[in-house]
């Protein structure tokens, strides 16, 4: 399977990079720029790029790349740091912009040189998105320019002979107009790729992979019910079968209906599913906690001890299967790479249970490839493409104490908002989009008498990456008709809020 190398420098969209990339039906892997050439090579790459990086390549102790890669006679691209690294090694000179005009940061008007294959078939100018303090002083030799803006005149460089471009942009950005355009022309181009990443392609070989590695053993997987331990189940299951044990720890806490939608969906494998209903357990344990991280702890910790003892039932077990994914390996870092967050299952394994190795065969898709091979194993589109839901469930959606009557009180109010939602097809116009049962109590009449109930917020919105988001106009009659069912079904709501905030400043989730 033909590669593109992605070699991250800390920059904070190397995993958009990637995933730009991937969808142009072409497999990449991003690598910490510290990873040893040897193991670089090792790759065969049809092509590398660079990503971006917040330092600068002039200072000692910057990241930097051995300039033997420019020896390997394949096709490079570097971008915003990248570019600038490229200049750096071949004879260039960067230095900081002497003055603000030279800086250029967000939406720039950008003119391209269209007889440059990078810039092929585009318009003859476009906007970029900008975001470097950096100037090229001096532009290697061979290199022409090929793009530039009224406040720089090297806002692109390339060498085609070698194959070696440069952009002072981020491409892989929404705000730049012609980006996906720009490394598809790289990739197909330039790289000349045949594009033949697909997930249908990936489900074989990783069904085949899975055989071979596995063997006889047995597989033991912790079952969130989520996109993730879903499809990593359906994979495994498809691949070995009853060899394969799935623990469904239900902690009374997920969406309604929810539980039996997990069960169903795995009916016809022939696997060993075990759902342990332990809404009562959580709850107890939850008693009388209020604040959001002390109700984050204790489920992790209750959710450790219950998969804990389902496994001893299990007996001995040869491979722990885990549905990490792609973002949070790179997310986890590796050396010197920035570490943005650490997640539970990169790294430390659970010793609940005996095993050889752990099994990850999601490891290398990002979130979108994993709901598609989802669909190609025939999960159900309401598995697949369920919304991101946060490990402890209602519980950091129920401010304050949580008890039974709170949490099957959230439950209705939330299915009448997403049915209303599916019903009226704005659920494909939104990123995410749900109920939070508030701590505050407010009058109320109904029937002529006085109420004194809770208050539900709604919250919906619409996001790319989910790192920022922007509140969902949803239509007024729409909002009233949710309103109306809810305060008319769900006894112990008498009044509905919707949330118009938007990330930055408050976050998607309330706690």
């Amino acid at each position: 399977m033909e590669k593109i190398l992605i070699i991250d420098f800390g920059g904070q969209y190397n995993q958009l990079i990637a995933r730009r990339v991937r969808e142009c039906n072409v497999y990449c892997e991003v690598k910490p720029y510290t990873t040893p050439l040897t193991e670089l090579q090792a790759m065969k790459p049809i092509g590398v790029i660079f990503t971006g990086g917040p330092q600068s390549v002039y200072l000692e102790g910057s990241p930097q790349v051995d300039p033997a890669i420019f020896t390997w006679g394949v096709p490079i691209l570097g971008i915003c740091y990248g570019c600038q690294l490229i200049a750096h090694n071949l004879g260039g000179q960067v230095t900081p912009a002497q003055d603000d005009s030279a800086r250029e940061y967000g939406k720039t008007i950008t003119y391209y040189d269209t007889g440059c294959k990078l810039f092929s078939g585009l318009p003859k100018q476009g906007i970029s998105w900008m975001s470097h303090g950096d100037y090229m002083a001096k532009v290697p030799e061979r290199f022409a320019l090929a793009a530039r803006s009224d406040a720089c005149p090297n806002v692109a460089i390339a060498d085609e002979e070698r194959g070696f471009y440069g952009v002072q942009f981020h491409p892989e950005v929404d705000h730049t107009e012609y980006g996906a355009d720009i490394l598809r022309n790289f990739l197909y181009k330039i790289c000349r790729a045949k594009g033949d990443w697909t997930m249908d392609g990936y489900k074989d070989l990783a069904i085949a992979d899975l055989r071979r590695r596995i063997g006889g053993g047995k597989v033991l997987l912790a079952l969130s019910g989520g996109v993730d331990s879903s499809v990593a189940a359906a994979l495994l299951a498809e691949a070995v079968g009853s060899q394969l044990t799935c623990v469904f720890v239900d902690h009374g806490l997920m969406r309604y209906n929810e539980g039996n939608e997990v069960e169903d969906a795995f009916a016809k494998w022939d696997l060993n599913f075990v759902r342990v209903n332990a809404e009562s357990r959580f709850l107890l344990k939850l008693a009388g906690a209020d604040e959001p991280e002390r109700k984050r702890k204790i489920i992790g910790e209750e959710f450790v001890r219950v998969f804990e003892e389902e496994a001893k039932k299990v007996g001995t077990v040869d491979f722990l299967a885990q549905g990490t994914i792609y973002p949070d390996v790179i997310e986890s870092g590796a050396g010197d790479a920035a570490v943005i967050k650490s997640h539970h299952n990169v790294g430390g394994l659970p010793d609940c249970v005996d095993f050889r190795e752990i099994v990850e065969p999601l490891r290398m898709l990002f979130k979108d490839e994993v709901r598609q091979l989802g669909r190609e194993l025939g999960l159900p589109e309401y598995l697949v493409s369920r919304q991101p839901f946060p490990g402890p469930g209602l519980a950091i959606r129920i401010i304050g104490d949580i008890t039974k009557e709170k949490a099957d009180c959230l439950r209705q109010a939330d299915f009448i908002f997403r049915e209303e939602m599916a019903r009226a097809g704005e659920d494909k116009n939104l990123s995410q989009y749900f109920a939070v049962l508030t701590n505050t109590r407010s009058v109320g009449v109904m029937g002529d008498g006085r109420t004194y109930d809770y208050t539900l917020a709604l919250r919906a919105v619409t996001t790319s990456d989910f790192m920022t988001a922007d509140w969902a106009r949803i239509p007024y009659e729409l909002l009233d008709k949710v309103s109306t069912r809810i305060v008319n079904e769900v006894k112990g709501i008498n009044r509905i809020v919707y949330d118009i905030t938007s990330k930055p400043p408050a976050t998607i989730e309330w706690e």
